[in-house]
C-alpha cells in the first residue's frame, strides 16, 4: 500500500506530495511542527501536542490553520488512510508561500499545512534501546528560543551527525557554564544516588517536551520523586542513571557519555519502570 500525505486540504500520494518553491518553511524555516506517537490504535498525548502547537504558532505570530476539531479529523484521516496502528504522525505548519521577503507576507496568506504518517514496529525500538545508547556532549550553539518547536533544526542535525561520526547514537547540548541543556531531539534526565529523577526546568533554554511532561505524571504514579533543576556535566557523568525522553523513543537509557560509562553501563530500573508504565498513564485518543 502506498503512503498518503495531507497537503493544504488534499490527500495525495506521499511520493507526489509537494509545496511551493517559495514556501516560507523552505526559504526561512518559518514554521513549526509536532511529532506524535501512535500505539495500539491510539494517538498518545494528542491534547498536549496540539496545545504546544498552538503555543508555538502564537510565539511566531501565526494563526492556527484550522479549528482543533478539524485538525484532529485530518490527523485521524491521515492515520486511517495509511493504516497506522503503531507508528507516528508528523504535522507541520508554515507561514505559507509568498514572494521571498524577510517581512511577513500580506495578511490573509494561507498557511501551508502538511501531515504525514508511517507505521513502525514497537519491537524494533524496544530492541534498539534495550542495552542503552552512547552519546556525546557538544557546546550549545542554537538560537535562544528553543522553547518554540520550529523547523529550524540545522544545529540539531549537525549534532546528530557529529555523534554518528564519533560512533555514538545521539548528542547532548551543554552551555558555556557546563550546564546540561537537552538532547538533539529529546529532554535529558538523571537519577541521583538518592533515587531522585532530575530534569532541568522548561521555562527557558529547552523545549517543554510532551513526553517529559507525561513522564512526570508517570513518576508520580510510581511514587518516584521528580526535581526540576539545573545540573552540570559532572553530576550527569556521576549519576545513577541518565536517560532521554521523546515522543519517538519514550524513555531511552544512556549508558555512555563522551566515552565514560554511566554507572554499571546498563539501563537502570528507574528509566525501565517509567518506560513500562508510560502508555498506561498517557492520554490515549482513538484513531
Amino acid at each position: 500500500m502506498s503512503r498518503i500525505a495531507y497537503v493544504n486540504g488534499r490527500y495525495v500520494p506521499h511520493s507526489e506530495a509537494a509545496v511551493h518553491v517559495e514556501d516560507r518553511g523552505f526559504q526561512f524555516a518559518d514554521g513549526v511542527y509536532e511529532v506524535c506517537e501512535v500505539r495500539q490504535g491510539m494517538i498518545v498525548d494528542l491534547t498536549r501536542h496540539l496545545n504546544r502547537l498552538d503555543r508555538s504558532l502564537s510565539e511566531l505570530k501565526m494563526a492556527s490553520p484550522m479549528s482543533r476539531a478539524a485538525l484532529t479529523f485530518v490527523i485521524r484521516e491521515v492515520l486511517r488512510r495509511n493504516r497506522v496502528t503503531n507508528g507516528i504522525f508528523y504535522l507541520q505548519v508554515t507561514r505559507g508561500a509568498a514572494r521571498r521577503d524577510h517581512f511577513f507576507p500580506a495578511p490573509g496568506t494561507p498557511p501551508t499545512v502538511t501531515i504525514t504518517a508511517k507505521s513502525t514496529d514497537p519491537s524494533v525500538a524496544a530492541k534498539k534501546y534495550a542495552n542503552g545508547i552512547k552519546v556525546i556532549t557538544i557546546p550549545e550553539n542554537r538560537w535562544d528560543r528553543v522553547d518554540i518547536k520550529t523547523v529550524g533544526l540545522l544545529p540539531n542535525v549537525l549534532a546528530k551527525q557529529q555523534a554518528k561520526e564519533m560512533g555514538a547514537q545521539d548528542a547532548i547540548f551543554v552551555d558555556r557554564n557546563g550546564i546540561v541543556m537537552e538532547g538533539a531531539s529529546s529532554n535529558v534526565w538523571i537519577v541521583t544516588p538518592d533515587g531522585e529523577m532530575v530534569t532541568r526546568p522548561a521555562e527557558h533554554g529547552i523545549l517543554r517536551g510532551i513526553t517529559r511532561t507525561t513522564a512526570i505524571d508517570v513518576a508520580a504514579n510510581l511514587g518516584l520523586k521528580v526535581v526540576e533543576r539545573e545540573f552540570r556535566t559532572e553530576e550527569m557523568l556521576a549519576a545513577r542513571e541518565v536517560f532521554f525522553t521523546s515522543a519517538t523513543g519514550i524513555c531511552v537509557p544512556i549508558v555512555e557519555i563522551d566515552g565514560k560509562t554511566i554507572a554499571n553501563g546498563h539501563p537502570g530500573t528507574v528509566s525501565t519502570s517509567v518506560r513500562d508504565a508510560f502508555f498506561d498513564v498517557a492520554e490515549k485518543t482513538p484513531i
